[in-house]
């Protein structure tokens, strides 16, 4: 079993910063991709960014050159920052691992941390 938490969400101005975090616990396996993904009001939950264990990134075109996903595999931790935010980038944000204990692969997801962009 994985345990994801988050960290990092809160309120910001329109062009400000955040940095989002989001560690993996237990023991017994190993973290391969990891995911960032947000859900505004009223809208379906979307993926906003991807790296893989070697550290190949992928982005949603909403916020790429803003945001930077990066992990630590020694702390099983990924992280999100957040530039030049918008209000339209308001949502709770959820960190997402594929995670491998032997042949059997799972994914798990964190419990969402609010970001508000807001003047």
């Amino acid at each position: 079993q994985v345990q994801l938490v988050e960290s990092g969400g809160g309120l910001v101005q329109p062009g400000g910063s955040l940095r989002l975090s989001c560690a993996a616990s237990g023991s017994g396996f190993s973290i391969n991709n990891m995911y960032w993904y947000r859900q505004a009001p009223g809208k379906e939950r979307e993926v906003v960014a991807a790296i893989t264990r070697g550290g190949d990134t992928n982005y949603s075109s909403s916020v790429k050159g803003r945001f930077t996903i990066s992990r630590d595999n020694a702390k099983n931790t990924v992280y999100l920052e957040m530039n030049s935010l918008k209000p339209e980038d308001t949502a709770v944000y959820y960190c997402n691992v594929d995670a491998a204990a032997g042949f059997r692969t799972q994914t798990y997801w964190g419990q969402g941390t609010q970001v508000t962009v807001s003047s």
